[in-house]
């Protein structure tokens, strides 16, 4: 029997052997052939290069060259894997921290120059009275006619404690204004506003996800919670693009317990395989919370918004997210560059990844398509809710978006809305504080004389089908045949200019009066009076007091079609 045994054993152990040979034979050629594959085609790209920059007729710029091949072959990938020159490592940098060294302002295009679009309240713009529409005619004795916004943004940042001299032209004003600043760290808030709705609902919005975006999201809902009897909060997540993955558990870690699940990777490498949990001990787990969402709510914004719906901590209202799944790490190249890749892609709570494009399987036009319905999974949250993947994460109450009238489009894309803010704030020094502050039908009829001498008109979709419909039968020779019903249709189409103000007075009172406040009170005026009359903001508060709707959501009982919140801006 022990020979038996002993003989089957050594046999075992034979094959044993002769499996892991193999196994090992397979795992060094395909490892010598990919290296092989890598070698060839550096050996050939690095021939071409030569040949292309020593022979071709004019005279190439190798730099420029190499950036554009290497963005062409990363492209092919996703468009979150980036190559990042040394020229670029400051901006980056800001990406990820929310640090720069410079003036601290907002600016934008207007004509010929970059003009000051909005200071940051605290910041050296600020301090030295450089307000809102100031053009920018001179940086440091050098002309700033006709630059673009990128190159005035890098000639006006610069390192801390650094001068620098602005020439700027001001309404109102004669003669143009030199202005000598000393740049700062600037580090823009991840939380830029936060506050009380009422007398029992707090809100916080988060516009970031650089570094310390946990401590202020923290710092906020501490802040909340000393103010009186806190009984929900709003967390608004709108317009977040996501940022650093470890400050989305941080931020998820406020609202959930310690040593909860929040995120899992997983990537080719065996190293890229982790799950990050809560470390710290939260703030509160039974707060009642509204996380606001909507199509540019993407990544770490859709670990927290995601996570919290997977372990069923709060209520999902607004519109579904973004659907980026994908986990970017850098890697440092030679010469002081970065590459930026995506590594992995991350698992919330319920075992859903929420990527909504398919970049590995592209179409073969080389678009990439979204995943398809038939390949989207069901799973459930903590409490048995179904959720699914493959498409971003939709909310548990949909809201329509905000839209406005094309009339206040036209106005706020031709600056007419800006420049009267600019004017505005020439002949009044003062206004009320924002949450008083308040624009009379006097107001609204100075706005109405100002743009009547200038250009705010607009084609409608209808008007553009016509001419697209004036096209085609011209250029298929029936035109003249229904020329008649044709200009009798487009002369009951167009639309009134006038009448569109008239009818959209509210909504563009609204849009004029956060501008003025801006020119104040800043960001923070902009947010308080927003907040007052954002519909998606009102219909967060309202799932909040409406207790037993929130306690319906998160039980499984509630139904969308029947509660579906009709919140379209008219």
């Amino acid at each position: 029997m022990k020979n038996a045994l002993k003989k089957s054993f050594g046999k075992l152990r034979t094959w044993l052997i002769v499996i892991c040979i193999a196994t090992a034979a397979f795992v060094s050629f395909s490892f010598v052939d990919t290296f092989f594959e890598i070698s060839k085609n550096l050996d050939i790209f690095s021939t071409l290069f030569r040949e292309v920059n020593m022979f071709y007729v004019d005279e190439t710029d190798p730099g420029k060259m190499m950036k554009k091949g290497i963005d062409a072959m990363l492209e092919s990938l996703d468009p979150y894997t980036n190559y990042i020159p040394e020229s670029d490592i400051e901006d980056y940098r800001f990406m990820t921290t929310g640090q720069y060294g410079g003036i601290g302002a907002l600016i934008r295009p207007k004509g010929d120059y970059v003009v000051i679009s909005e200071p940051y309240d605290g910041y050296p713009a600020q301090k030295a009275d450089l307000r809102a529409g100031d053009e920018i005619l001179e940086i440091d004795g050098k002309s700033a006619k006709g630059k673009k916004t990128d190159d005035v943004s890098k000639a006006l940042k610069g390192q801390p404690k650094s001068t620098v001299k602005i020439l700027v032209r001001r309404l109102g004003e004669k003669n143009p204004i030199e202005k000598e600043l000393t740049r700062e760290e600037i580090k823009i808030k991840n939380v830029s506003y936060s506050g009380m709705l009422n007398d029992h609902i707090g809100y916080i919005r988060l516009t970031n996800f650089t570094e310390n975006a946990g401590k202020e999201v923290k710092d906020a809902l501490v802040a909340l919670k000393e103010k009186g009897h806190l009984k929900g909060v709003v967390f608004d997540l709108r317009e977040n693009p996501g940022g650093l993955l470890n400050e989305a558990v941080n931020i998820a870690n406020v609202f959930l317990p310690k040593n909860q699940d929040i995120v899992s990777t997983r990537g080719k490498l065996r190293e890229m395989d982790k799950t990050y949990k809560s470390v710290n001990n939260p703030v509160d787990t039974d707060i009642p919370i509204t996380v606001l969402v909507n199509s540019r709510s993407a990544s770490a914004s859709e670990i927290v918004s995601g996570t919290i719906q997977d372990l069923d901590r709060g209520v999902l209202v607004g519109q579904r997210t973004f659907g980026k799944g994908l986990v970017q790490t850098t890697r440092p190249l030679s010469y002081n560059s970065q590459l930026k890749i995506t590594t992995a892609k991350y698992y919330i709570p319920s075992g859903r990844c929420i990527q909504a494009l398919d970049y590995t399987h592209r179409n073969e036009d080389g678009s990439v398509g979204k995943i398809p319905d038939s390949l989207v999974t069901a799973f459930k949250t903590k409490g048995g809710r179904t959720v699914f993947d493959g498409g971003g994460v939709k909310p548990d109450i949909s809201v329509d978006p905000v839209t406005y009238s094309n009339i206040t489009v036209s106005l706020l894309t031709k600056n007419l809305i800006f420049d009267y803010a600019t004017q505005y704030r020439d002949k009044h020094n003062t206004i009320l504080p924002a949450k008083e502050f308040k624009l009379t039908d006097q107001d609204f009829n100075d706005f109405v004389a100002f743009i009547s001498d200038k250009d705010y008109d607009y084609i409608t979709k209808s008007e553009k089908t016509m001419e697209d419909l004036k096209t085609t039968t011209e250029s298929e020779k029936y035109f003249d045949a229904v020329k008649n019903e044709y200009d009798a249709l487009k002369a009951k189409m167009v639309h009134n200019k006038k009448e569109d103000i008239t009818k959209n007075k509210t909504e563009i009172m609204e849009v004029l009066k956060e501008e003025l406040v801006a020119r104040y009170y800043y960001q923070n005026g902009r947010f308080e009076t927003n907040i007052a009359y954002d519909p998606e903001i009102r219909r967060a508060a309202e799932v909040l007091d409406d207790t037993a709707l929130y306690a319906s959501v998160l039980n499984g009982t509630y139904q969308e079609k029947d509660k579906k919140a009709e919140v379209q801006k008219k």
